[in-house]
C-alpha cells in the first residue's frame, strides 16, 4: 500500500477540517495547509497551481517543489515522486531539508534503481551521521537483489475474490475456527461517500469475509450496516480479542466542523449483533491525538498501538499501555523504546503468543517502503533487535499489517506490490509442508561401474535407522517418509569386498523442500598392501613420533567404518644394516603402530604386527618424486638397483621409499556375520591343462567357431575371425569390469574420460596380463571395445599365431597348437 492508507488508517483524517481563505500574498498557504493536514492528494493540485504562481528561480518554488515530491511519494506515485525528486538535486535544497536525499533514496530503492539509490543513502548518511537510516538504508539496499534470490519459507497466495480495485488491507482472525476474517476497504460500498483528503478514495469501512464448503473466500460485505460500527468516519486496522467476542479497531472522525484524532475503539458481539462501539480509555489520551493499529495480549491487559505524540522518537512509534483488569482504564502508556522505534514510522504492531511483535516500519532500513519485522520481549522488557522477515513476506512496495494463526505458520499480510494503481491488497501466506528425500549412486572406484546390491543404512541424530540396498543401476533413494526435519544422518553404505564407506547429511536449517543427492564411489579391498603416509622414526628407533600419529588416521576411520576385517601392519627398513637388526627393528615399529591403534579403540584381535626388515623391497604402484629426484611407477627399489643409482642423494632418495608402514587385509570375517543371499551359480568352462589342444563348439546359426579360453583368470569364449583384430563387445567389457577382471588402469589413455557408469567408450583399448588357451599363454594382449560388435570376444588369426601354429580340427572339434 501507499504508505499513505498504511500508516494513514492512523489515517489521521481526524484533522479534516475545512482550511480557511488564506491571503493571496502566499500562494502556497492552502497547499500547505492541506499538506499538514496529510491531505496529500488535495495538495497535488493546490501545489501545482501555486508553483506557476511563484516567482522563478526562488527558494520558495524549491520548497514548493520539495513539498510536491513527498505529496507524490504519500501517495504513492513513485514515478512522479522519483522526476520531482531527481529535479530537486539539481539545486541546494538538500542543505535546507536534508531528508530530500534520504526521501530520494527511499523512492529509488521502490523503483528497483538500486545501485543508485545506495549512493543517496550514503549522501544521506554523511549529511546526518546521527540518522542511522541513511546507512541502513545503504545496507539493506545492497541485500535486496540476494535476499530475492534466496526467498523465505513462506508461499504468497494473492486473494483474488477479497480484494477489490479500491485498498484492502489490516486482517483480523474472526472466528476460533478461523474460517472467517475481518479487514479493512476503501471499496465503493463503504458507508462513508466522501472521498479522503489523503489517498482520494472513499473513506475506509470494516468488512467480512468467511471461507465455503469448498474452501473459498465469499465476496466480502460489511461487517454491519446499521452505522453501528461502519459510519461515515474512517474505520479500520481491527483486532479481535482470544474470545473473539470483542473487536477492537481504529476510528478517525470526519466531523467538518469539529477538530477531532484518531482513537481506539471497541464493541462486543453476540451472534451476529454488535454492540455500539466504545472508546478505549488510556490514561493521559485526549481526543485529539492520534492513535490506532491496536493489539492485545490474550488476556487483554496489554495493549500496544501505533502513535506520533510526544516522547516518541520521531514519526510514529509504537507504544504500551497496561491495566489491571478487563475492566479497568488503561494506565499512561509507554514507547517501548529505541531498540524498535526509530526516527522513521512503525505501525501495525501484531503480538503473537504474547511475548513476539510483529511490526512494519520504514526506519530499520529494508527492501522498500514499509517493512515487516519481528522483535521478542524478555522477562525484563527488553526488546530483541528487530529482524526483517525478508522477501517473499517483504518486497520492493509497502508491506504491513501482518497477522499469525495462533499456533500454525500462515496468515495475513497486506502489500502494495505487483500494481499498477499502489492500491492495498491482502495476501495469504504459509508455510508449505517440507519434504526430503536422500538418493544417489554407488560405483566401483576400480572400474567405474554401478556396483549392485550394496547395502545403504541411514542413521539419524534423532534415533531413527532405515536401510535398502542399491539396484543394478548402483542407485539407491530414502523417501519423504523416512527423512524427518532437523535431523543429521550419517548414510553408510557398505558392500562385500569393498571398503565402507560414510558420509554425513543434514536437514537441521533447511526451510524448503529438498532432494538431497550423495554418491559414493567405493574402493575394492587390494589384495596388495596399501602404504600408509610417512611415518618416520630415529635412526635405529621405533617408537612412534607424536608429530606422525595424524599419519594413522585414515586407517582408523577404516578401521572403524569396516568392523569386520583384519589387517596386518608390516614395517620395511632400507638394506643398510644386517638381515637380523633390521628384521628386529621392523617388528618393533610394527609393534608400535598397533600399540598406538589399540590405544585408539581398535580390537587388537583385528591387528598383526609384522617386520619384514629389508627382504621386501618396494615396488612403486605410481610415479614418486622424492627428495628431488624421480621414480617411475613399477620400479623395484631393490639393493641393485638403488646401487645402480648415479648420486648418494639418489640413493638415499631410494632409501627414503623403502623404509615405509604398510597395511594389509588378512580378512574380512573377525565377526561372523550369517548371510542368507543367494550362491551365485556360475559355469565353468573346463580346459584341459595336459593337453595342446582345446575343444570348440560351432554356432548353429552361422557355424563360427566357439573357443574356450581364460583371460586373468577369468574364464569366457571366444569366436574365431580370421581377419579380425582382438575384440570385445560393450556388454562383455562391462561385466569384465563389474566382476573386477580388469580396472580403469588397464585401460590406455585417460580412463576416467574413456569410461563412465553404464558405458565404455566406442574403440577404447585395454591390456590384460595373460591370455590363455590350453596351456599355450600370452602375455600383455591389447583389446579394443566395439560398440557394435555381435559376439562377446573375437580373436583372429594373426592373434592365435602368437600361441604357435594351429589348426581347427572339424573333426574331432579340437582347435591343436603345434
Amino acid at each position: 500500500m501507499k504508505q499513505s492508507i498504511c500508516i494513514g488508517l492512523i489515517i489521521f483524517l481526524g484533522l479534516l477540517a475545512h482550511s480557511p481563505v488564506h491571503a493571496q500574498r502566499n500562494p502556497a498557504r492552502s497547499a500547505d495547509d492541506a499538506f499538514d493536514r496529510k491531505q496529500y492528494s488535495v495538495a497535488i493540485d493546490r501545489y501545482k497551481k501555486a508553483y506557476n504562481k511563484t516567482r522563478r528561480n526562488s527558494g520558495e518554488r524549491e520548497r514548493i517543489s520539495y513539498r510536491l515530491a513527498q505529496s507524490y511519494q504519500f501517495t504513492g506515485n513513485y514515478k512522479r515522486a522519483e522526476a520531482t525528486y531527481r529535479r530537486l538535486t539539481r539545486t541546494e535544497i538538500d542543505k535546507t531539508y536534508p531528508e530530500m536525499l534520504l526521501n530520494f533514496a527511499d523512492v529509488l530503492k521502490m523503483n528497483q534503481k538500486f545501485d543508485e539509490s545506495i549512493q543517496f543513502y550514503e549522501k544521506y548518511a554523511e549529511r546526518m551521521p546521527d540518522d542511522p537510516r541513511g546507512r541502513l538504508g545503504a545496507e539493506s539496499t545492497a541485500l535486496v537483489k540476494e535476499w530475492i534470490d534466496n526467498p523465505s519459507k513462506y508461499e504468497l497466495t494473492f486473494l483474488k475474490k477479497i480484494n477489490s480495485r479500491e485498498s484492502d488491507f489490516a486482517v483480523t482472525w474472526a472466528s476460533n475456527n478461523f474460517n472467517e476474517i475481518i479487514f479493512t476497504s476503501t471499496r465503493e460500498n463503504a458507508t462513508g461517500k466522501e472521498k479522503d483528503g489523503w489517498t482520494n478514495q472513499s473513506f475506509s469501512d470494516l468488512f467480512v469475509s468467511r471461507l465455503d464448503r469448498k474452501d473459498e473466500w465469499s465476496t466480502p460485505v460489511l461487517l454491519d450496516e446499521s452505522e453501528t460500527i461502519n459510519t461515515k468516519a474512517n474505520e479500520g486496522a481491527p483486532h479481535m480479542n482470544s474470545k473473539f467476542n470483542t473487536l477492537y479497531f481504529t476510528r478517525c472522525a470526519n466531523d467538518q466542523q469539529v477538530r477531532s484524532g484518531c482513537q481506539i475503539y471497541y464493541a462486543t458481539r453476540s451472534g451476529r449483533n454488535w454492540s455500539s462501539p466504545k472508546l478505549l480509555a488510556i490514561q493521559g489520551v485526549d481526543t485529539l491525538e492520534i492513535i490506532g493499529h491496536p493489539t492485545l495480549s490474550e488476556n487483554e491487559l496489554i495493549l500496544y498501538f501505533s502513535a506520533e505524540r510526544r516522547g516518541g522518537f520521531g514519526g510514529k512509534d509504537i507504544w504500551v499501555a497496561l491495566r489491571n483488569s478487563s475492566g479497568d482504564d488503561f494506565k499512561r502508556p509507554l514507547n517501548i523504546g529505541p531498540v524498535v522505534n526509530t526516527k522513521g514510522d512503525e505501525v501495525f504492531p501484531f503480538l503473537r503468543n504474547d511475548t513476539t511483535l510483529f511490526f512494519a516500519s520504514n526506519g530499520h532500513g529494508g527492501m522498500g517502503g514499509l517493512d515487516i519485522f519481528v522483535t521478542t520481549v524478555d522477562t525484563a522488557g527488553n526488546w530483541s533487535k528487530p529482524r526483517n522477515l525478508k522477501y517473499p513476506i517483504n518486497s520492493v512496495a509497502d508491506d504491513f499489517a501482518i497477522i499469525f494463526h495462533p499456533s500454525e505458520e500462515r496468515g495475513f499480510l497486506s502489500s502494495n506490490r505487483d500494481n499498477t494503481r499502489n492500491v492495498d491488497n491482502i495476501y495469504y501466506f504459509t508455510e508449505p509442508p517440507v519434504f526430503f528425500t536422500i538418493s544417489g549412486t554407488v560405483t566401483n572406484e576400480k572400474t567405474l561401474q554401478f556396483v549392485e546390491n550394496a547395502v545403504i543404512k541411514l542413521i539419524g541424530s534423532d534415533g531413527s535407522s532405515v536401510g535398502t540396498r542399491t539396484n543394478d543401476k548402483g542407485f539407491f533413494q530414502f523417501g519423504q517418509s523416512q527423512i524427518n526435519k532437523n535431523t543429521t544422518y550419517e548414510i553408510v553404505v557398505d558392500k562385500a569386498n569393498f571398503f565402507t564407506k560414510s558420509a554425513i547429511e543434514t536437514t537441521v536449517g533447511v526451510e524448503f523442500s529438498r532432494d538431497f543427492t550423495k554418491n559414493f564411489i567405493l574402493e575394492p579391498i587390494p589384495e596388495e598392501p596399501i602404504v600408509l603416509p610417512d611415518i618416520l622414526y630415529d635412526l635405529a628407533r621405533w617408537e612412534l613420533k607424536p608429530q606422525y600419529e595424524d599419519s594413522l588416521q585414515g586407517l582408523i576411520v577404516t578401521l572403524q567404518l569396516n568392523p569386520t576385517i583384519i589387517v596386518e601392519l608390516a614395517s620395511h627398513t632400507d638394506n643398510r644394516d644386517t638381515d637380523e637388526r633390521n628384521f628386529v627393528l621392523s617388528q618393533r615399529r610394527a609393534q608400535s603402530v598397533v600399540d598406538y591403534l589399540i590405544l585408539r579403540g581398535i580390537d587388537p584381535g583385528r591387528l598383526v604386527a609384522k617386520g619384514y626388515g629389508e627382504i621386501a623391497p618396494r615396488k612403486l604402484d605410481r610415479d614418486f618424486t622424492a627428495n628431488g629426484f624421480k621414480f617411475p611407477k613399477g620400479t623395484i627399489l631393490s639393493e641393485q638397483y638403488i646401487n645402480s643409482l648415479s648420486s648418494n642423494e639418489q640413493k638415499e632418495a631410494a632409501h627414503q621409499l623403502n623404509r615405509r608402514t604398510e597395511f594389509k587385509v588378512l580378512s574380512k570375517d573377525f565377526v561372523p556375520k550369517p548371510s542368507n543371499q543367494p550362491v551365485e551359480q556360475q559355469v565353468e568352462i573346463l580346459i584341459n591343462p595336459d593337453e595342446q589342444f582345446s575343444k570348440f563348439r560351432t554356432e548353429d546359426k552361422t557355424g563360427a567357431f566357439i573357443v574356450p579360453f581364460s583371460l586373468d583368470g577369468h574364464r569366457d569364449e571366444f569366436t574365431y575371425d580370421r581377419n579380425s583384430q582382438p575384440s570385445i563387445s560393450l556388454e562383455k567389457a562391462l561385466e569384465l569390469l563389474r566382476k573386477g577382471v580388469i580396472t580403469k588402469d588397464n585401460f590406455k589413455g585417460d580412463a576416467d574420460n574413456l569410461i563412465s557408469a553404464g558405458s565404455i567408450a566406442d574403440k577404447a583399448v585395454f591390456t590384460i596380463k595373460e591370455l590363455k588357451i590350453a596351456e599355450r599363454v600370452l602375455n600383455n594382449v591389447e583389446i579394443t571395445v566395439y560398440h557394435n560388435l555381435k559376439y562377446g570376444f573375437v580373436f583372429g588369426q594373426r592373434t592365435l599365431s602368437q600361441f604357435g601354429a594351429f589348426e581347427f580340427n572339424t573333426k574331432t572339434m579340437q582347435l591343436q597348437f603345434r
